[in-house]
């Protein structure tokens, strides 16, 4: 059995195989959360489908894994579809419940910064689903990201309204004039 103490996962590219699990990750989290304003759960090949776009388009796609267990997964797609945001990345982190607050997030968001920034994009966004979501908050704090500012009552989920939270965090050379990739 886990405990609860902070465990150190295995951080690997996702994989083909490792669809199932984040289906069941992510479906868990639409159908119970907030952290997603997607209101049904997206199915196997759904999930299959925006990894292989995510991967074609040159972004990270990352598990942790314990135990031969998916623990979590997270990602980096476009911030926005315009050509001017290309050197901005939006990220996404989803952690199995039986392996939250244990430091699985952390380890996650922190591989996902390194390996975008050795992609050479500029700017991360956090943009989170739930102002009541102060463990995602405070994650994302902790590895450097800053408030931007509360989007308020822009969701309808679960029968009430949500805010959603954007966040940022400079990466490698940040807004400096070096170009993206120097």
């Amino acid at each position: 059995m886990i405990t609860s103490a902070a465990i150190e996962p295995n951080l690997r590219p996702c994989e083909t195989q490792d669809i199932a699990a984040i289906a069941a990750i992510y479906g868990h989290a639409v159908r119970h959360g907030c952290a997603t304003f997607e209101l049904e759960a997206p199915d196997e090949r759904e999930m299959a489908s925006r990894r292989e776009a995510l991967l074609a388009a040159g972004y990270s796609y990352v598990v942790a894994e314990i135990g031969g267990e998916i623990a979590g997964y997270a990602y980096a797609s476009a911030y926005r579809p315009r050509p001017a945001y290309g050197g901005t990345v939006e990220n996404s982190v989803y952690v199995k419940e039986s392996f939250q607050r244990r430091g699985v997030g952390r380890a996650l968001l922190e591989r996902l910064i390194a390996e975008v920034e050795a992609r050479g994009f500029r700017q991360m966004v956090a943009v989170i689903g739930d102002s009541a979501n102060r463990p995602s908050v405070r994650l994302h704090e902790s590895v450097g990201f800053q408030m931007v500012g509360t989007l308020r009552s822009v969701g309808w989920k679960h029968n009430r309204w949500l805010d959603t939270v954007l966040m940022q965090r400079a990466l490698g050379h940040g807004d400096t004039l070096a170009l993206r990739g120097a």
